[in-house]
């Protein structure tokens, strides 16, 4: 596997102790909690406790000052156990960044502090049950009344939100503004405030334990004071922060890819069909053989992203192509390798069906794959 220069002895320590962790809190349990259909909020406590949650922040809000490295480390050991632990990057280096980037120092003393204990979990609201891939169609207003927003509508397919305590809601502060994206703004929700009621957890086809569900919000009244950032520039902090979330899905795609391919290699080495393992067929070693050059490909490309990601470097065309291409190649592995393993690798024992459910909504969420090509074609100046 291509190694990634930009991991120096400190990152392999501090994989080492990940692991760890998740061999003795998580692993053990993980199954259980699938069949649940809940990862239990305790656990955020646990990871808190152990400096898993947002160690780039400052010292003085509970964080390590790490590099981009030690979340690329933490990203690939949670997917190595499974998706459903999506919920924790999701916090660490998709929601949680809004807050010190665009949060004011009254607010990053608020919220930050709890961000890196576990005591808050973090969510951010943007879908809504009519709008999917159009931002700028939103339709959940916050309008400006004395000192607060009064905030009306609905959201879906919010991730960490049944668990989620902060949220970052998309709303249109100027719903008559012209063009719609100039009229979205970004406020931090607190879950117990007034109004603002959390639906039941949705019923998902993979990502069983991560909790998912609608939002909605009726005369919310939220203070002027939890705006982030400036009213009307929402869109633009969006398109600000996406790049990261999602090279933050290519990393779990590609991390699933080698997983399932591992699994798969060793299963055709001891399964027997005509007196011989299946592995020894050229049909399957060619099979196997070529994804197993495109995941090389693909682990290749992916991090030297990460190293220009680091670097500060503006990526979004090369993000964007690896996210759609790495998501669907991996959809590509799971399906060729349930094939492999036969009858078994639709067995929920088999940790490949797992798999299987649980890789095809990467394609889908933090921007579709066509929204991906849409944007390359941007940028190439079609």
């Amino acid at each position: 596997m291509s190694t990634a220069t930009f991991l120096k002895e400190e990152h392999a320590i501090f994989r080492k102790s990940v692991r760890s962790f998740l061999e003795k809190e998580v692993k053990p349990h993980y199954e259980k909690w699938e069949k649940d259909g809940l990862i239990p909020r305790d656990l955020w406590n646990k990871l808190g406790q152990q400096g898993l949650l947002c160690p780039w922040l400052p010292e003085e809000f509970g964080g390590g000052e790490a590099d981009f490295g030690y979340s690329f480390v933490l990203i690939e050991e949670l997917e190595r156990v499974g998706s459903s632990l999506v919920g924790v990057p999701l916090h660490n280096d998709v929601v949680v960044p809004y807050l010190w980037h665009y949060g004011s120092t009254e607010q990053k003393k608020r919220w930050l502090p709890s961000c890196t204990s576990g005591k808050s979990v973090s969510a951010i609201g943007m879908t809504e049950p009519g709008t999917g891939s159009d931002l700028a169609a939103i339709k959940t207003t916050a309008i400006l009344d004395g000192d607060s927003y009064v905030v009306n509508g609905s959201k879906t397919f919010i991730s960490n939100g049944l668990h989620g305590d902060l949220f970052v809601v998309v709303c249109k502060t100027d719903p008559k503004a012209q063009p719609a994206h100039k009229g979205i703004s970004l406020l931090v929700i607190e879950a117990d405030t007034p109004g603002f009621t959390k639906g039941k957890k949705l019923d998902k086809v993979g990502l069983r334990s991560q909790d998912t569900i609608e939002l909605s919000f009726e005369d919310v009244r939220v203070p002027k004071a939890n705006l982030l950032g400036e009213a009307g520039r929402g869109f633009y902090y969006l398109m600000e922060q996406l790049q990261q979330e999602r090279l933050i899905v290519a990393i779990a795609a590609i991390v699933s890819a080698e997983r399932t391919l591992e699994l798969t290699l060793d299963y055709v080495k001891e399964r027997k069909a005509f007196g011989q393992p299946i592995g020894s067929f050229q049909h399957n070693q060619f099979t196997l053989v070529e994804l197993a050059t495109k995941v090389e490909i693909g682990r290749t490309f992916l991090n030297s992203l990460v190293e220009r990601h680091i670097n500060q470097e503006e990526v979004v065309k090369e993000v964007s192509m690896a996210k759609y291409w790495l998501t669907d190649l991996a959809k590509e592995v799971v399906s060729s390798c349930v094939q492999l393993h036969g009858g078994y690798g639709y067995m929920e024992e088999y940790e490949v069906a797992r798999r299987s459910r649980d890789i095809p909504v990467s394609a889908i969420y933090a921007g579709t794959n066509e929204i991906m090509k849409s944007i390359i074609a941007k940028k190439m100046g079609l």
